[in-house]
């Protein structure tokens, strides 16, 4: 099953917000699917992806991890109609190969689908109270210290950077090669100060994806800030648990996605 280009994006309403002046506009946004991988009719994994070449990303990622060997030994691949469930089959021993990967710990992705859908279940009940309101120069004071503090990646140019803060200044700063790990790594140590982090602001350097936004909300964070785009699945799930999502923030741009009516121009 293959996509159209023109279908790995849309458009979405935003508030632009320039150095001189505040103005809603529309902006392309990536696609973003949870893709479910099922071999010989097991739930092996999701992947989140823009829903190209979902076939063909799933037969690479079970080459990759070891559950496909010989390509003599697929029997038959097969995508449901609406390209987010990819059913493998193959004729070669995978039981092994299964529980391994089954054992071992993965950096990206939000894990099995049941999981993932029941994570999203489980946020969208309880939509968060979100009484953060930031001005448009804090904005960039954070984004601006939280490219100060980023001494690895002015040395390396391979990592990404997070942060958490008030509306002030950052409390905590984290980077990884993965925009992931840091989240987690900040989502750890807040978990084991038990801080408060209901009325704390995320900032980030990487696109904000609905695996980020999901990790945000697990510790009720209710604002998003990113140098980078928002995707749309990100944005789907803003609107629902009421969080803000404010990304492209570089130069003098600012693009508030969502929760436009908490940021002061």
């Amino acid at each position: 099953m293959s996509v159209d280009s023109s279908d790995l994006a849309r458009e979405v309403e935003v508030l632009r917000i320039t150095k001189d002046r505040c103005r809603h506009a529309r902006v392309s946004v990536v696609r973003e699917i949870p893709l479910t991988i099922f071999l010989n009719d097991r739930e092996i994994i999701t992947l989140l992806c823009t829903g190209a070449h979902v076939e063909n990303l799933a037969i690479g990622f079970l080459k990759s991890e070891g559950m496909l060997q010989h390509l003599n030994n697929l029997q038959r691949v097969e995508t449901d109609k609406d390209g987010q469930t990819v059913l493998v089959y193959t004729n070669e021993p995978t039981e092994m190969a299964e529980k391994l990967f089954g054992k071992r710990t993965l950096t990206s992705g939000c894990g099995k689908g049941t999981i993932f859908y029941n994570v999203l279940d489980s946020l969208q009940s309880q939509p968060l109270k979100n009484q953060v309101t930031i001005r448009v120069d804090q904005v960039r004071k954070l984004m601006s210290e939280l490219h100060k503090r980023s001494e690895l990646y002015r040395r390396s140019r391979g990592v990404h950077n997070c942060g958490l803060a008030t509306t002030k200044k950052i409390l905590l700063f984290r980077a990884d090669i993965g925009r992931h790990n840091a989240v987690d790594m900040i989502m750890g140590e807040c978990f084991l100060k038990e801080m408060d982090t209901s009325d704390k602001i995320l900032i980030t350097t990487g696109r904000i994806t609905s695996e980020i936004l999901i990790k945000a909300a697990k510790m009720k964070i209710p604002a998003l800030i990113s140098r980078s785009a928002a995707t749309s699945l990100s944005l789907d799930l803003a609107h629902k648990l009421n969080m803000t999502v404010i990304g492209y923030v570089r130069g003098g741009s600012i693009l508030a996605y969502t929760g436009g009516e908490n940021l002061i121009c």
